[in-house]
């Protein structure tokens, strides 16, 4: 590999790297609990760009997708929404870590994307009229079976409709409609069996969004993968998302209890009513350096009434903070990095620099826990000369939005462990890519 793409920072050197054709292990069994994740564009993942695209290219795209995941996510919290699947049409469509899951017996292996602010799994079907790709068929399963409309699970669902006893629904979003079965089968994680797990298989979609690959959803909802294997795993998981640098691009999936790092610190996990599933936690302060700066108090306060606050996303790839939060960040970081450089902008990204940087580290201040991002956690670099951006930008100006969302590329090469009966969420850093 080549001096320029090994010192590269994440998102170009993944792209090039695909041209190049690196091979990993992409067949590697997964063993126990313990699930491989993979980033979208990684070797392994069939979703990879036919074609390498330029890192402006890449950056600019990967902001796109956020802005649409902010609003998703805004629309959570201000309780606009009430359709589980709707971060869907982003996860799925483009979604950024995956794990392989078997559904069926005999079991078909399917890759499902991870959304830590979803609940339910959604999976396009055989039968579907209009998906871009068939995954999953029912018709092979001894052990599928539709769900009735005096199960409670119908119930759960959005728009439920009965009209030949099974439990079906509808939904319409962006320029596409769908149209899902609510089904149960065995799906089975690593080498764990799950018997008659609830999923919707999606039957017909129109218009241009169909999904391509399944969900999963890792919320506190009640179609959850948490609230469905209470007894075997004990609403308690951890992932680590691998580097975009890795060779491998694998990281893991770790579900239950067991072989959770035990020297680990914790803060607690806040519970919104209106919107039980997100993982809301209390961001008190945040220091940039050795300086604690100046954020309102308002900006980071937890609110269950307007869902202000600040949760843990897997789905989201770049820190999104309110703007009063974002602009003290910012305004510090630009002061330690150099008064007099030159700040220029890329896309969403209003703080760049032409030129190398010595940057300070950023620490995120939550009650009982402290997390300290290095460079790899806070800077986009190109390898076609020297453009260096601060990962991090205030929400969407379209956005009304109330939420600081701590995104995936910060949480690259850390175990965040998610303990739902205990009411905490744990960092630890740790190198994930294998």
């Amino acid at each position: 590999m080549k001096t320029t793409l090994s010192l590269s920072c994440s998102l170009l050197f993944l792209f090039s790297s695909l041209v190049q054709g690196l091979n990993p292990k992409c067949d590697a069994q997964d063993h126990g609990s313990t699930l491989q994740v993979f980033h979208v564009f990684s070797p392994c993942s069939p979703f990879r760009p036919s074609k390498a695209l330029s890192w402006e290219e890449s950056v600019l795209q990967l902001q796109a997708k956020d802005k649409t995941r902010l609003q998703f996510l805004d629309s959570l919290v201000a309780g606009r929404s009430i359709v589980p699947i709707a971060s869907g049409r982003q996860i799925i469509q483009s979604p950024t870590y995956i794990v392989r899951a078997k559904i069926g017996t005999p079991p078909q292996t399917l890759l499902l994307a991870m959304d830590t602010s979803n609940d339910a799994a959604w999976i396009p079907c055989t039968a579907c009229d209009g998906c871009s790709s068939t995954l999953f068929a029912p018709e092979k399963s001894t052990t599928f079976k539709n769900v009735s409309c005096a199960a409670p699970e119908c119930k759960q669902v959005p728009n439920p409709n009965c009209g030949v006893s099974a439990c079906t629904f509808n939904l319409t979003y962006g320029s596409s409609s769908i149209a899902a079965n609510l089904v149960q089968d065995t799906i089975t994680l690593a080498t764990d069996p799950v018997p008659g797990y609830t999923f919707g298989c999606v039957s017909k979609t129109t218009g241009t969004s169909a999904p391509p690959q399944g969900l999963l959803g890792l919320g506190r909802g009640p179609l959850s993968l948490l609230s469905q294997t209470q007894n075997l795993y004990q609403s308690t998981f951890s992932y680590c998302l691998p580097s975009f640098k890795s060779l491998n691009f694998s990281g893991s999936l770790r579900l239950g209890p067991v072989a959770q790092p035990i020297r680990i610190k914790y803060t607690p996990l806040l519970r919104n009513p209106r919107r039980s599933s997100l993982y809301y936690v209390n961001l008190v302060a945040i220091r940039v350096g050795r300086k604690v700066v100046d954020i309102p108090p308002e900006a980071l306060a937890f609110n269950p009434t307007t869902g202000a606050g600040t949760i843990f996303d897997s789905g989201t790839v770049f820190t999104r903070l309110v703007e009063p939060a974002y602009v003290a960040v910012r305004d510090e970081f630009r002061r330690r990095v150099g008064a007099n450089l030159t700040v220029t902008s890329l896309g969403g990204f209003d703080t760049c620099y032409p030129v190398p940087i010595v940057a300070p580290t950023i620490t995120l201040m939550f009650s009982g826990m402290n997390v300290t991002l290095p460079q790899d956690n806070l800077l986009i670099h190109s390898t076609v000369g020297s453009t260096t951006c601060l990962a991090m930008a205030a929400a969407p100006e379209n956005v009304n939005s109330v939420l600081n969302v701590i995104a995936n590329m910060q949480q690259q090469n850390h175990r965040v462990l998610f303990d739902v009966p205990n009411s905490r969420l744990g960092v630890a850093r740790e190198l994930c890519t294998k």
